[in-house]
């Protein structure tokens, strides 16, 4: 992050009130750069020029300030209402993959249906910018990650502060019962978060062979959600988190549960983890490890999990051909929501686990179409109880920022674009 290091976390700031298209400027020490549009007059053109031309075969209407209207959307199609435009086209023009959500946060542009919105643009992402102009942006224009959000033992701990220890209370505001941060399993057709989650977690046990005696590693331990429901089919559970908020609300509710006998939970890195278990569980952490650690992650799993058991991995996913293209970029995600992230394909999964381990892909199910519902349910209670959250602290800016969020990856697992995976990792079979 090359202006706010920790730019979220500030935005606890006096919450504001908006009426209308109405957007209060950000507040400049809370979020340093926002409040100013980029000056680069010739880069604003061109990325006019193409926005224009990108946005004229979508499904969508595009309104401009006096009525100028793009897009090739009919009546029911979502409205995208571009409420500034030289500020818009400029911060797009600085950046088009931090610009676009930059904007947004800030009211350059609006829209009465986010995620509708943002599936047109999510179906086209990897062609709206011609190709040879994408290769050119990445070399002359685009951001780079910033050396201190590589996911060193020391930068994974400050990377994950800044999210997932930005309020417990923030959290609970929008997550169901079970504080599930990860992708639902909805296969009933109900749409019950709460049971959508415990069959997640259920799959996922399932897939690591976790019964009763069995002793369970878990990495990445949330807010104690999985070690609770694994504690109460039988097992025994050491839990790894470098998270010192999520440590304590996971130990509070696993003592409210009953089960805090059965359950260790350490402030430890995956890297620092000892012993030998009968089952290791790793739910939506790998995209927090980054591409040069995967080997090091990999090889975890393997020397810790004993012969004979399983491990249940749980990953995001994207396509491989893109994910080779974009492992170097630097995104609105990465300087706002998930510093140091980079979310692995299916073949990039199975390429490491053969070169650094003996284990080997035995099943995998795909969940991403269930994502796309609990991202769903998220920015609904989210922006239900947005009196609540602004009552912690947390001012317009940040609001429309995590509203982004949650718009920006439901589009891309309603259209494909993102998966996730449940997979069940077992030894290669010995011949001979």
């Amino acid at each position: 992050m090359t202006m706010q290091h920790d730019a979220p976390a500030a935005g606890r700031a006096r919450p504001a009130r908006t009426r209308g298209h109405a957007v209060p400027r950000p507040n400049e020490g809370v979020w340093p750069g926002l409040a100013t549009p980029p000056v680069a007059p010739v880069k604003a053109r061109v990325a006019q020029a193409l926005f224009r031309n990108a946005v004229r075969n979508l499904p969508v209407r595009v309104v401009f300030p006096g009525g100028d209207r793009i897009g090739a959307g009919g009546p029911d199609s979502p409205v995208m209402r571009i409420e500034r435009p030289d500020a818009f086209f400029a911060r797009l023009g600085a950046d088009s993959k931090i610009g676009f959500g930059e904007s947004y946060m800030v009211g350059d542009w609006t829209t009465t249906d986010l995620p509708g919105l943002l599936t047109p643009f999510a179906a086209k992402l990897s062609t709206l910018i011609p190709p040879a102009l994408q290769r050119m942006a990445r070399r002359y224009v685009e951001a780079r990650q910033p050396r201190e959000e590589v996911n060193s033992l020391e930068g994974s701990r400050e990377n994950i502060h800044r999210h997932y220890d930005l309020s417990n209370d923030l959290f609970s505001l929008f997550l169901d019962d079970t504080m599930s941060y990860s992708a639902g399993w909805f296969a009933d057709g109900s749409d019950d978060l709460v049971r959508a989650q415990e069959r997640k977690i259920d799959g996922i046990l399932d897939m690591a062979g976790v019964t009763d005696g069995t002793h369970v590693l878990e990495i990445g331990t949330g807010w104690g959600g999985l070690a609770t429901r694994a504690a109460q089919r039988g097992a025994r559970v050491t839990t790894l988190t470098i998270s010192q908020e999520q440590k304590e609300l996971a130990e509070a509710r696993l003592e409210r549960a009953g089960v805090a006998d059965r359950v260790q939970v350490l402030l430890r890195d995956y890297r620092e983890a000892q012993g030998s278990y009968d089952a290791v569980v790793s739910v939506e952490m790998v995209e927090a490890v980054g591409v040069a650690y995967w080997p090091t992650y990999f090889a975890a799993l393997d020397r810790l999990l004993k012969p004979g058991g399983r491990v249940g991995l749980q990953a995001i996913t994207m396509p491989h051909d893109r994910m080779v293209v974009a492992k170097d970029d630097y995104t609105w995600i990465h300087k706002y929501v998930f510093p140091g992230g980079i979310i692995p394909s299916v073949t990039s999964i199975e390429q490491n686990l053969a070169a650094d381990t003996t284990l080997h892909v035995a099943e995998r199910r795909s969940l991403g179409s269930d994502y796309a519902r609990t991202l769903g349910h998220w920015r609904e209670r989210f922006l239900d109880r947005w009196d609540d959250v602004a009552a912690l602290g947390f001012d317009e800016t940040f609001r429309r920022m995590w509203e982004f969020y949650l718009g920006y990856c439901e589009a891309g697992f309603r259209v494909g674009y993102l998966d996730v995976h449940q997979f069940s990792l077992q030894r290669k079979p010995s011949f001979g």
